[in-house]
């Protein structure tokens, strides 16, 4: 787990500027952890971390294609079901809010990158931290993962 920069590059919304801005990455080396693209009608916003983000900056420029850089916390997960809820419920409880979060596809031994915008990523860090004092951790990884069932009552209607 780490705080990282997350490049967010901005699209006219057209056949072509995503494969674009991926080939010349592409071209250069620059491997890819995680990416999403959102789109609106007139652009696509592309969110990505990198393994190079100085020369990522010097692509785009080169492109002349306008680009932003975010502070993002990127968490190694087990690519199980439970594990990126594990990890909002853990923020959750700590009044951290997750502005949005994505995923790469999958990863090395199973895992998977989680990448979070949260509001606060200092204390983030500190709450999903490894460390033998997270008491709060500690607890919230011995409680199963909530299923359907417990939020039902008899019968099967909402409690």
């Amino acid at each position: 787990m780490e705080t990282t920069k997350q490049i967010s590059v901005f699209l006219e919304n057209k056949p072509g500027r995503l494969a674009n801005v991926l080939l010349a990455l592409a071209r250069e080396k620059l491997n890819i952890a995680a990416l999403t693209v959102m789109d609106s009608h007139e652009h696509s916003v592309l969110r990505c971390v990198i393994d190079d983000l100085e020369r990522g900056r010097q692509i785009l420029k080169s492109l002349s294609i306008p680009f932003g850089e975010t502070e993002v916390v990127s968490v190694e997960l087990r690519n199980q079901p439970g594990a990126l809820a594990h990890v909002c419920e853990l923020l959750g409880a700590q009044h951290i809010n997750i502005e949005y979060a994505y995923c790469s596809a999958g990863g090395r031994n199973g895992k998977t990158v989680g990448i979070f915008k949260v509001s606060n990523p200092g204390k983030a860090m500190r709450i999903l931290g490894e460390g033998p004092t997270n008491s709060l951790r500690r607890r919230l990884e011995m409680r199963p993962v909530r299923n359907r069932q417990s939020y039902q009552g008899p019968g099967g209607r909402p409690r």
